[in-house]
Formats: structure tokens, sequence, C-alpha cells
């Protein structure tokens, strides 16, 4: 087990030059423990209904935090948002991210980097509105799912076949 005195005393081979220092800092937080955690990240489809009433609180607080605080319209974030599985994961991939850029442990770059990756995010999402059609219709409008077969007879050849091609010796 890693003691802090070993942490503190992590040392890298160097070549010299400017960067040996962030470049050591960087190691050495990496071995850190966590100063403060941004919780459990789930799987929506392993989640129990108590796990599922938690995260779909905290996931809606934040949302409506992130609707306000930037500004997004309705091409974004629709009303019906939490009604689409897709806008769903990417909402809840970039709370995560929000969460985990404000760990007490990073030394700044964190909310940059959370910052830099909000514009890309958003078009993300609103790609997926635009998929859903909500927003053109001033209501929402079911998904329809699309469950790929997995049980046909091709398939399932497919599935036991090995698809590397091997050199045969």
């Amino acid at each position: 087990m890693i003691s802090s005195d070993d942490v503190e005393r992590f040392e890298i081979p160097s070549a010299g030059g400017e960067d040996d220092e962030l470049t050591a800092e960087l190691f050495r937080s990496a071995l850190r423990p966590p100063g403060r955690t941004a919780g459990m990240t789930y799987r929506w489809r392993e989640l129990t209904g108590a796990q599922a009433r938690s995260v779909w609180t905290a996931l809606a607080a934040w949302v409506r935090w992130l609707v306000a605080t930037y500004q997004l319209t309705t091409s974004v974030v629709p009303d019906c948002w939490w009604r689409h599985s897709e806008i769903v994961a990417e909402l809840y991939a970039l709370q995560r991210a929000e969460l985990a850029s404000y760990a007490s442990d990073d030394s700044g770059f964190g909310p940059l980097a959370f910052h830099e990756r909000l514009p890309h995010a958003v078009e993300r999402l609103r790609t997926h509105t635009r998929t859903a059609g909500c927003v053109g219709l001033q209501a929402h409008k079911d998904p329809t799912p699309r469950i790929l077969p997995t049980d046909t007879p091709e398939f399932i050849e497919w599935q036991a076949a090995a698809h590397q091609l091997v050199d045969e010796f």
C-alpha cells in the first residue's frame, strides 16, 4: 500500500527542462488518495429502485441548474429531456464530468477542461433533441426503440465462429 510519504517522495526520471516538476506533480496526484469524491457513477441499466430515485433527484436538480446557468434553450434540452434515454445519458455524463472537475485535489484545470468540453456536449444534445423531434412539435414525441435481434440463426452462427485471420502453420 502506498503511504503519503511515498507519494511525496515519488521520483521520476528527469531529462531536464521546465516540465519535469509539472509531470512529477501529475504523477503524485494520480497516486494521492482523492480529497473529495464526486460520488458513485452508475450505469443506468443497472440501477436499483432506491439508487434510481437518488440519481434521478440529483440529476434533475443539476439539469435545472445547468439550463438556468448556461441559458440553454429547448433546442438543446427539451422540457421532456427525462423521457429520452440518449439525452439523459448525455446529461448524466456531463453532470459527472462537472462534479469530477471540482474535486478538492484538482490543481484548477478541471473546471477549465469541463468548460472546454461543454460546447461539444451542447452540440451533441442539440443533435439528440433535433432527432427526438419534440421541439418542432411543441410536444413530447415518444421515441421508437430499435431492438436488434440476437437470436437469429445467422447471428448465432456468426457469434460461434472465429473472426480473426490466422496464419496456419
